[in-house]
């Protein structure tokens, strides 16, 4: 597919390309589908009905995408414009598709005047939302920086960059019902002549005004909470921060005392009382850290639901583990925590569990991704509550270390400023009056002489 995009793209040989009217708006460099069509026919000797099947996996595939309906990637043989998308994007390139990049995307349609979530973009805005909640501020940061820079360009290339970065999406996170052609590769059917049908239907264009009316009345994120959200952020870290509060008991980087990394290594005797006040900023904190893991494991011992944290972290070894032995490890969760009598027995909802065991007939490194976000919810809103008002955690913070500054220093010309530096107008009026204390000092030196 690849070998007849490049062919198309010939400046001599290859389909002409010629502005089209989207609208008021002029697009340059675009195509018709009549003319992809035609060119596939005069260049590979096919039929009509050929071309338009291969025009259609084009479309399917990303190498081409429409700018007239640019939620459905479907070949029209008609006026309709289309262009060719950039070779960053191609399916051959295996650029990973993060939930990062995707939470951004659906983000930045969210907020924009126009942009409007379908249903199933929707629940996965929501479900992206619980998964990354800790860098949530960042998405919405990162949306927002982006829709400033596309208002910087003109309305062609946005309404360009649009269309190609929702067909990109479209691929790698194909709608529910619709084949995803990453996985079924060629031998995926041709469903072309069933959108066509599906789009006569009146049933269609009703669950299009539903879901119209539906958007319209979306409540929409104002930008006064989202800045009170990120002032919040920012104060319940500040204390936390050692650019902005400096390192205790010493900068290792300014000296050789190494105490700061001793005191705070994964595993310590006593950790310090700002590494523990962090795990009740919010449970992924708890998690992150292997001391906060070790703590909450042995809460839940005295509670006896010890089984969900060990079953979460099987679960991450398998995300994060090798690819070699994912069977194996697979096979051992089933029958440690998902197995009728197991010993270390979870509780699963049926509906998952259902999902999760027709998955491990095919093991992969994301088929425990549904248990796993199960149990996780199910100790961040139970265990992990109790855990932060148990006897455990406050005698863990009465007794937790609090490092005294040290003054010792291999180099004493670098000592930490304790104060804020000067205004540039403090400055100029400190210089200012000693200028002027000096002058006066000469004029009265220059008295006395002459007077001596």
């Amino acid at each position: 597919m690849e070998k007849v995009i490049v062919a198309m793209q010939d400046p001599d040989m290859g389909v002409k390309m010629r502005n089209q009217r989207l609208l008021i708006t002029v697009i340059p460099h675009a195509m018709t589908g009549r003319d992809i069509i035609e060119w596939l026919i005069q260049k590979y000797n096919i039929s009509e009905e050929e071309a338009l099947h291969l025009g259609a996996m084009l479309v399917r595939y990303g190498y081409i995408y429409p700018l007239k309906e640019p939620r459905f990637l479907v070949l029209r043989p008609d006026e309709s414009p289309y262009r060719f998308q950039s070779p960053y994007f191609w399916t051959s390139t295996r650029w990973p598709a993060s939930e990062l990049d995707y939470a951004i995307y659906l983000a930045k349609k969210n907020i924009r005047k126009q942009g409007e979530l379908m249903e199933y973009e929707k629940e996965r805005y929501s479900l992206l939302h619980k998964r990354i909640n800790h860098t949530w501020d960042f998405v919405v940061m990162q949306a927002r920086e982006q829709l400033r820079a596309s208002k910087q360009r003109r309305k062609a290339d946005r309404i360009v960059l649009e269309c190609q970065e929702q067909a990109y999406w479209l691929i790698n996170r194909p709608p529910p019902g619709v084949h995803n052609v990453l996985d079924m590769g060629l031998e995926r059917p041709n469903n072309y002549t069933l959108r066509v049908a599906l789009k006569q239907n009146s049933d269609y264009y009703k669950r299009e005004i539903e879901t119209c009316r539906r958007a319209l009345g979306r409540n929409r994120v104002k930008s006064s909470i989202c800045l009170e959200s990120f002032v919040k952020y920012s104060e319940q870290y500040q204390n936390h921060d050692p650019i902005m509060q400096g390192c205790l008991p010493s900068n290792p980087w300014i000296s050789d005392d190494t105490a700061h990394w001793s005191m705070n290594a994964e595993i310590v005797p006593m950790p310090t009382r700002l590494r523990v006040e962090r795990w009740s900023f919010s449970f992924m904190e708890l998690l992150s850290d292997t001391m906060g893991r070790q703590e909450f494991m042995t809460y839940l011992e005295k509670e006896f639901s010890a089984e969900n944290l060990c079953f979460w972290q099987a679960c991450e070894e398998i995300r994060h583990g090798e690819s070699s032995k994912i069977v194996e490890k697979v096979d051992e969760i089933y029958k440690n925590f998902l197995a009728p009598g197991a010993a270390r027995w979870v509780n699963i909802d049926s509906k998952t569990m259902d999902k999760t065991l027709e998955g491990i007939k095919h093991p992969h490194r994301f088929v425990m991704d549904d248990a796993q976000m199960h149990i996780y919810f199910l100790m961040k809103k139970d265990s992990y509550p109790r855990y932060l008002k148990s006897d455990l955690y406050k005698n863990m913070l009465a007794k937790a270390v609090v490092p005294q500054e040290t003054k010792k220093s291999v180099f004493p010309f670098m000592r930490r400023q304790r104060h804020s530096s000067p205004s540039p107008a403090q400055a100029t009026t400190h210089e200012d009056g000693h200028a002027r204390g000096s002058g006066q000092a000469g004029t009265s030196n220059s008295a006395a002489g002459s007077h001596a």
